[in-house]
C-alpha cells in the first residue's frame, strides 16, 4: 500500500510521540497520552476510530515494556518473595480491565482519572516518609500480602482498561509497600506493567483477528520500533541517574499527567 505525503507526515509525528512514550514508559508511565492523541487524529475518522487507537496504542508500545522490563532486570535483585504474589493480580486485574473496554465506555472514567493520578504522585512525593511512619522494610506478613494484591488488583484493571498513570500508581503504591529505591521500585513496575499490558495486547489482538475490532498494523509497527528505541535509551539511563534525580523526574511526570488530564476535562 502506497502512503502519500500526508499519510507519511503521520507516521512521522506517530514515531517520533512513541519514542518519546516508550521513554516516558520506561520511567514512570504515561506514554498513552502521547500516542493516543496522534492515533486519533491520524487514523480513518469513523464511528470505532477511538477504540481502534486504543487498541493499536496498547499493541504497538507493548514491546517498549518488554525492553524495559529486561534492561532493568538486574534493579530487581534482592527483592522479598512475597513480591512475586503481585504477579497473580496483574494478571487478573489486566484481564478484568481489558474486558471492561469492550462493555464500556471510556468517558466513564473521566471524571476519575486526574484525581487518580494525582494522588498518585502526592502520594509518592511523600512516600519515603509514609514508608519510614509504617515501617515499611518489604518484610512478609499476611496482612502486607493482601494489601499488595488488593492494589495491585485495582491497579491492573485500571491499566487494562484505560492505562494512562498505571506507571506513577505502581510505584507509589510499592514504595509505601517499602519494597526498596526508585531503582527497584521502577524495575519491578516495569515487570508489572509489561503483564498488565501484556493481557490487553493479547485480547486485543485477538479481537481483531475475530472482528470485534480493528487494529491499524502499519501504525502499531512504527510504534513498536520507536518505542523500543525510546525505552532502551530511557532505561539505560534511569539506572545511571541518583536516586534523588530519578524521584524528581517520575514525580513531575506524575503531576505533569494529573495537570493535563484536569485540563482536559475542564476543555470539556
Amino acid at each position: 500500500m502506497m502512503v502519500g505525503n500526508e499519510g507519511l507526515a503521520g507516521f512521522v509525528v506517530l514515531a517520533a510521540a512513541s519514542l518519546l512514550a516508550g521513554a516516558v514508559n520506561a520511567i514512570a508511565g504515561g506514554g498513552t497520552i502521547l500516542t493516543f492523541p496522534v492515533l486519533g487524529a491520524i487514523l480513518p475518522p469513523d464511528a470505532g476510530r477511538l477504540v481502534t487507537a486504543n487498541a493499536t496504542s496498547t499493541i504497538g508500545l507493548w514491546p517498549a515494556s518488554v525492553v524495559a522490563t529486561l534492561v532493568s532486570h538486574g534493579s530487581r535483585a534482592g527483592l522479598p518473595g512475597w513480591a512475586r504474589w503481585l504477579v497473580v493480580p496483574s494478571f487478573i486485574g489486566g484481564a478484568i480491565g481489558t474486558t471492561l473496554v469492550l462493555c464500556l465506555p471510556p468517558a466513564w472514567f473521566d471524571s476519575f482519572v486526574p484525581w487518580l493520578i494525582l494522588s498518585a504522585a502526592v502520594l509518592f512525593a511523600i512516600q519515603p516518609r509514609i514508608a519510614a511512619w509504617a515501617h515499611g522494610d518489604g518484610e512478609a506478613s499476611a496482612g502486607r500480602i493482601t494489601v499488595a494484591c488488593v492494589l495491585q488488583l485495582l491497579v491492573g484493571i485500571y491499566g487494562g482498561y484505560f492505562g494512562a498513570g498505571i506507571g506513577i500508581l505502581m510505584i507509589a503504591m510499592l514504595g509505601v509497600l517499602g519494597l526498596g529505591n526508585i531503582h527497584r521500585l521502577n524495575a519491578v513496575k516495569n515487570s508489572l506493567a509489561t503483564i498488565v499490558n501484556g493481557i490487553a495486547t493479547v485480547v486485543f489482538v485477538a479481537g481483531s483477528f475475530l472482528g470485534t475490532h480493528d487494529v491499524s498494523w502499519p501504525h502499531a509497527a512504527v510504534m513498536a520500533v520507536a518505542g523500543m528505541t525510546g525505552s532502551l535509551a530511557a532505561s539505560r539511563l534511569a539506572q545511571k541517574l541518583p536516586a534523588s534525580t530519578l524521584r524528581q523526574i517520575v514525580a513531575m511526570i506524575g503531576f505533569s499527567l494529573a495537570g493535563y488530564y484536569f485540563w482536559r476535562q475542564w476543555q470539556a
